[in-house]
């Protein structure tokens, strides 16, 4: 009886794996923006705040 070796891949279409490979990470989060509102500038330094409902 011999070792029992696991089955190999070979890629044979490199443009489509690579394409996998990038949208598997890939997360789309949608946002609407009806629900941000900005707050009223308050005349100090520093970014302008947002604020969503949502969070």
């Amino acid at each position: 009886m011999g070792s029992w070796t696991p089955t190999t891949y070979k890629t044979r279409n490199w443009a489509e794996y690579n394409l996998s490979l990038k949208q598997r990470g890939s997360l789309a989060i949608w946002f609407d923006p009806e629900m941000v509102w900005d707050a009223a500038p308050s005349g100090r330094r520093g970014r302008q705040q947002a604020y969503c409902d949502a969070a």
